[in-house]
């Protein structure tokens, strides 16, 4: 399973971003697909996750803020960033989570997020 990010680069505080990731390859369905991040100096975290059904969670800085969603015909994920702050810099990493008997995760190259003024 391959992903493939785009949408990344750099934005103004208040400002806002759409990142967009594409699974291909998969011989199963995908269950859960989302978005990691990772600042420099810190650990990847969490950012948003979508299920197959539509569920979401978000980390709490985020909230109110982005929007995950999803389109199952195309095995695609999509954030949108509005209110970018400057602690929201980070590379941006999209993955997958497939209905194969281990569950495997799948990672995407991760896309630069920069908000700066």
């Amino acid at each position: 399973v391959q992903l493939q990010a785009s949408g990344g680069g750099l934005v103004q505080p208040g400002g806002s971003l759409r990142l967009s990731c594409a699974a291909s390859g998969s011989s199963f369905s995908i269950l859960y697909m989302g978005w990691y991040r990772q600042a420099p100096g810190n650990q990847r975290e969490l950012v948003a996750e979508i299920s197959s059904g539509g569920s979401t969670e978000y980390v709490d800085s985020v909230k109110g803020r982005f929007t995950i969603s999803r389109d199952n015909a195309k095995n695609s994920v999509y954030l949108q960033m509005n209110s970018l702050k400057p602690e929201d810099t980070a590379v941006y990493y999209c993955y997958a989570v497939s209905d194969d008997h281990y569950n495997t995760r799948y990672w995407g190259e991760g896309t630069l997020v920069t908000v700066s003024s």
